[in-house]
């Protein structure tokens, strides 16, 4: 069994799935967001958009990071995550702009203070605000702070999204035979970022904290992590926060790396749509399921992923101190870039080159072929995998 679910997680949410199946798909099969009418203005030109997701287990990462260094801006990435989780998934289908936001955070009050409450609170305020300097308007609408100790173990941040825009304006995935992929390098540091990011998202924290923190964690922290959980994949690692890694000549606290806020892709899409939007057949936020998620919105097709980004140090490590097999690595964590596009190749050049300007590295990952079914191919350090 994967490590993955062996901890009580899927990547792939197959009982999800399977759960929603005979569900309305919205207007278009194959979106990335499901995409309704214009239930709000009743205008047949528009459309409504709406998202709703967490920042996951990472919560429980800020939470050991904020007990073992008293750091309290810990958690304001960790709010960025949330808003990230569903920013860039609306921003997939074309959505990158004026976006109402409501927040759901659940608390453990007895472990979580009012300083971490206020912290969570006033940093979503602050990703506003620095959006809108990169021509991104958000607005904040409110939202529901409960204290449900019973039910939650320390704290769960999460947000519900709304758009309304132009259908003219939408990217409704339809990935033809002969395109390529352009993947957006999720580490490094962009220009809208104050520090190195990782890559790491908000996608397999639940591996990443087990597989890398080691057994102390397991015994200062009992409420950090469900008991359930095998014991040969509980904090079966042998880092602590505080270590450090060595990226580039300079030395980052692994908690850290781990926490790496999830970067928004945001500012990059907004002006790639501008410049490109009639030759995009698709965009992909590799997010739960990491590089085989666009196996969800394909029909009859081979997407074959030979020229990935070199795994970013930090996944090298989760790799190394787990043994997981790099099969389950790519379909847990990005691995290197987290948003893809799907396009003509005499435009990759322009997409490329749009990135850099914010200095994101991207390049060509890949390419679509037909086929009688779905199927993806990665090349990883071992050789061919098949999904």
């Amino acid at each position: 069994m994967e490590r993955y679910l062996k901890r009580g997680v899927s990547a792939g949410k197959e009982e999800v799935h399977k759960a929603i199946a005979n569900m309305p798909k919205g207007l278009f099969e194959h979106s990335f967001c499901k995409i309704l009418p214009d239930i709000v203005g009743g205008d047949e030109n528009y459309c409504n958009i709406m998202h709703a997701d967490t920042a996951g287990t990472k919560t429980s990462l800020a939470y050991l990071y904020w007990k073992e260094t008293g750091n309290l801006d810990v958690w304001a990435g960790v709010v960025q995550d949330a808003m990230v989780m569903n920013l860039d998934d609306l921003g997939a289908v074309g959505a990158v702009d004026n976006i109402l936001i409501s927040s759901t955070i659940g608390r453990n009050a007895k472990l979580i203070p009012s300083e971490v409450l206020t912290e969570i609170i006033q940093s979503s305020q602050s990703f506003i605000e620095r959006m809108a300097d990169e021509g991104i308007h958000l607005v904040h609408t409110g939202g529901e702070t409960a204290d449900v100790g019973d039910i939650v173990r320390t704290v769960d941040i999460g947000f519900t999204t709304f758009a309304r825009i132009e259908r003219k304006d939408l990217i409704v995935n339809d990935i033809k035979d002969g395109a390529i992929i352009v993947g957006l390098q999720s580490f490094g540091q962009s220009s809208y970022e104050t520090t190195y990011n990782s890559g790491i998202g908000s996608n397999g924290l639940t591996s990443a904290r087990h597989d890398v923190l080691d057994k102390s964690y397991a015994e200062r922290f009992p409420e950090s992590f469900d008991r359930k959980v095998p014991e040969d994949v509980a904090y079966s690692g042998s880092k602590k926060m505080t270590d450090t890694i060595t990226i580039d000549s300079k030395s980052y606290e692994i908690g850290r790396l781990l926490l790496s806020p999830t970067r928004t892709y945001l500012p990059v899409l907004k002006k790639i749509f501008n410049e490109m939007k009639p030759v995009i057949q698709g965009v992909i936020h590799c997010t739960g399921g990491a590089q085989t998620k666009v196996k969800k919105f394909i029909k009859n097709k081979h997407i074959i992923k030979d020229g990935l980004f070199p795994p970013p140090p930090l996944f090298d490590l989760i790799q190394k101190e787990s043994g997981t097999s790099w099969a389950e690595m790519y379909k847990v964590f990005n691995m290197g870039h987290r948003m893809e596009f799907y396009l003509p190749q005499n435009h990759a050049i322009e997409l490329i080159s749009i990135a850099k300007e914010f200095n994101i590295d991207a390049k060509i990952i890949g390419r679509v072929e037909d086929h009688e079914t779905n199927k993806i191919s990665i090349l990883g350090p071992e050789g061919i995998m098949t999904y």
